[in-house]
């Protein structure tokens, strides 16, 4: 069996390996190979041992995991990373994911679900954790930046009230599904119909939206404040 092959950067040596520890006793198919204390020497790790998934603090001393997303897609688009966050670490994470990061986690959550995570994002999907999406929609309608988010989301999709009209009932409930970080595969589950029909349905929403990928198509759900609208 081929694992998926994780990188971990954390400068919290304490934290960074217990994380080592859940997903090498936990996980047969995943694989830590390779640990790095702060954002330089990812980049120089990653550049080394190609790994598939990266598991990325925000907070590190010298080039933070932004910076460090940032220098690692783009030089190898392909591997994923995913953000290690909590909740004040809010406008770090939203400018990671524009860079290129498939989603963040808390650093609390239940092992299982750090697990299913990596194993998720490795097939293609984007993890979005409902807490902190729900509180990155709260700080964007209360914050003085919120007007600026909403006018770039405006500037994507049109009003931020309105942009949801071009949008068939069903299209809505995939693009919901995608903000709740579900893949195809899933979604094609939860709506019992078939994968092809969710994978068409999703390159007709990236279109209407004029957007490039499930990432930016869920920021601008949460960035409109609309993600519990689309029922």
């Amino acid at each position: 069996m081929e694992k998926i092959r994780v990188l971990l950067v954390d400068d919290q040596m304490l934290f960074v390996e217990s994380l080592r520890t859940v997903l090498e006793t936990r996980a047969q198919d995943i694989s830590v190979i390779g640990v790095a204390y702060e954002g330089a020497k990812a980049v120089e790790m990653t550049e080394e041992l190609n790994p598939d998934v990266v598991l990325m603090d925000v907070r590190m001393p010298g080039m933070n995991g932004v910076e460090s997303t940032r220098s690692i897609k783009e030089k190898h688009p392909e591997i994923k990373v995913l953000m290690l966050t909590t909740f004040d670490d809010d406008q770090y994470v939203v400018e990671a994911l524009r860079l290129g990061a498939v989603g963040y986690l808390l650093k609390d959550m239940p092992p299982a679900e750090l697990i299913s995570a990596v194993r998720a994002v490795h097939k293609g999907g984007v993890l979005i954790s409902p807490k902190v999406a729900a509180k990155l929609v709260e700080k964007l309608v209360t914050t003085p930046e919120s007007s600026g988010k909403e006018k770039e989301a405006q500037n994507l999709s049109g009003s931020s009230n309105t942009w949801t009209n071009d949008l068939s009932a069903r299209e809505k409930k995939i693009l919901q599904l995608m903000a709740q970080g579900l893949d195809n595969k899933e979604i094609a589950k939860t709506l019992f119909i078939a994968e092809q029909t969710v994978k068409n349905h999703v390159s007709i929403i990236y279109s209407k939206l004029g957007v490039r990928d499930r990432v930016q198509a869920s920021l601008l759900v949460i960035e409109s404040g609309l993600d519990k609208d689309l029922d």
